[in-house]
C-alpha cells in the first residue's frame, strides 16, 4: 500500500476491522515486497527493544499492543510521523533481522519514560519471549543503557551514571574495565563487574546493530505496526459519516430544486 493509504487506514481507525483474509493479504504482499526491500537504520529513535524472532510472538502480549496489520520494513520505518487515532498509538516490529525483531517507536507515550516502566517492559518481554534487550543511547542527554533479561528477570544491565552503573556478572564478549591495557589499579578504580562498552557496541554483540543494517544483513518475514489500545478505529465513525454526508444531501436537493419547472 502507499503510504498515503496506510496513513488512512490509521487515521480512519479501519485496522480493528481486518479479517483473516484481509490480514493474510496484507502479509503476503508485504512478504513479497520485503523480499526486495534493503533494511536500514531510517528510523529517528534512540531507544528500543530487541527479541528472538522464533519466540516473538509473545511481544504484542507483553506489552499490551493490539490489531497488528502487516506492513513492509519502509513503511514501519516511519511510525513516528503515522497519524493515529486518539489513544492508539503505532508500534513497529521490524521484520526478522539476522534472527531477531526490533521493537520501537512511540514508545514514550506506549510504555513510558520512567525508569521502572522501561525496565519492567524488557523484563515482560523476556518473560514472554524467553529473552529480550533493551538499548538506550542519548548523547545529547547523557543517557547510555543496554540491558539483557531472561525469563523475567535482568541478566546484565550497564546504565550510565546510575549507581551501581553495572548490574549483574559479565557475559562472555565483554572486556572488563580492569583488563583494559590503560587501566592503572594504583591510580583507577573499577567495580569487579564493570565492562567497557555502551549500548551501541553491545547491541551489535547481543543481536543486531540498526547503524549496520545493509544488503547483507539476514531479512526474513515482513515488518508489523500494532496498537497501542484495541477497538478504537471504529469509534465515532457513524457521526462522522453522517456529518459527512449533510453537503452531497444538500447538494443533491439543490440540483433537484433546479431541475423542476418554474411554477410560478
Amino acid at each position: 500500500m502507499t503510504k498515503n493509504r496506510l496513513a488512512l487506514l490509521l487515521e480512519a481507525g479501519f485496522t480493528d476491522r481486518l479479517d483473516a483474509g484481509d490480514t493474510a493479504l496484507l502479509a503476503r504482499r508485504a512478504t513479497l515486497k520485503s523480499r526486495y526491500e534493503t533494511p536500514s537504520w531510517r528510523f529517528p529513535t534512540n531507544w528500543w527493544y530487541a527479541v528472538p524472532g522464533e519466540s516473538y510472538e509473545g511481544l504484542f502480549p507483553a506489552l499490551n499492543l493490539h490489531d497488528r496489520f502487516p506492513v513492509t520494513f519502509g513503511e514501519g520505518a516511519d511510525v513516528a510521523d503515522l497519524p493515529s487515532r486518539p489513544g492508539a498509538l503505532p508500534v513497529c516490529v521490524t521484520p526478522e533481522l539476522d534472527g531477531w525483531r526490533l521493537i520501537f517507536g512511540n514508545l514514550r507515550e506506549v510504555i513510558g519514560l520512567s525508569w521502572d516502566a522501561m525496565t519492567g517492559a524488557v523484563e515482560r518481554l523476556s518473560a514472554h519471549c524467553g529473552e529480550a534487550h533493551m538499548f538506550l543511547e542519548d548523547i545529547a542527554g547523557g543517557s547510555d543503557v543496554w540491558i539483557v533479561a531472561e525469563q523475567g528477570s535482568i541478566r546484565r544491565r550497564y546504565a550510565q551514571e546510575s549507581s551501581p552503573e553495572w548490574v549483574g556478572d559479565p557475559l562472555p564478549w565483554e572486556e572488563l574495565a580492569v583488563d583494559d591495557e590503560d587501566f592503572d589499579p594504583e591510580f583507577d578504580e573499577a567495580e569487579p563487574n564493570e565492562g567497557t562498552v555502551g549500548a551501541t557496541t553491545a547491541c551489535a554483540y547481543l543481536s543486531v546493530d540498526p547503524t549496520d543494517l545493509g544488503p547483507d544483513t539476514d531479512l526474513r518475514g515482513h515488518a508489523w505496526l500494532a496498537l497501542s489500545a484495541p477497538d478504537v478505529g471504529h469509534e465515532g465513525l457513524a457521526a462522522l459519516a453522517r456529518i459527512a454526508a449533510v453537503p452531497l444531501d444538500y447538494s443533491a436537493q439543490q440540483a433537484d430544486s433546479s431541475a423542476r419547472p418554474d411554477s410560478r
